[in-house]
């Protein structure tokens, strides 16, 4: 089933890029501003397009509110003081988020796309595809489908634990970028 309302966290770049895709496919959605202080979330797809620390701030404002809902965290846990990722190695900035939301559905993705190459919907000359870890399948499914009905490709890669991988991933293009070896419109690509 094809979520029809989404929220998102935030209206940075990969907020508006990822409202692109799923509005693309029919999603309805609705953004909240970090900074409010009493919004609803009426979405049954709640995508998390905020920065790592603000993560705890939103799972202790609206974690009643999250129950039973599918959150998605987008962030690379980066400390941007030492520029290293900010959680041990033994966990995620998505492990950490299910821990703070255990009524909630915690996925990871996005984070090893940037916003460029989901409004392009291509990194260089192949789709962008969308990485999806986590521990509920139908979950996972619902993500895929409002991610492809929206014109990009998606790839379960895995459990929650996955998602270790995939900051590690976001990490390393995000430093390429920065150093300027590769452009904020390209990135990592996946080919079947």
């Amino acid at each position: 089933m094809i979520m029809t309302k989404a929220t998102i966290f935030g209206k940075g770049n990969m907020g508006g890029a990822i409202a692109g895709i799923l509005a693309a496919g029919g999603t309805d959605v609705e953004h909240i501003n970090t900074s409010s202080e009493n919004a609803i979330v009426n979405g049954d797809l709640v995508i998390l397009a905020v920065p790592y620390t603000a993560l705890s701030d939103i799972a202790g404002k609206y974690g009643d509110q999250l129950a039973g809902k599918i959150v998605v965290d987008i962030t690379n846990p980066v400390d941007f003081t030492t520029f290293q990722l900010a959680v041990p190695a033994d966990r995620s900035a998505a492990s950490e988020l299910a821990a703070a939301l255990p009524a909630s559905i915690v996925l990871k993705a996005f984070n090893t796309n940037f916003a460029g190459s989901l409004v392009s919907k291509s990194v260089g000359q192949n789709p962008t595809t969308v990485l999806i870890a986590g521990d509920d399948e139908a979950a996972k499914a619902t993500l895929a489908a409002v991610v492809t009905a929206g014109g990009i490709d998606a790839i379960d890669a895995g459990s929650l634990a996955v998602a270790r991988e995939l900051e590690a991933i976001g990490y390393l293009q995000l430093q390429l970028a920065v150093a300027q070896k590769i452009s904020f419109t390209g990135g990592f690509t996946v080919t079947k």
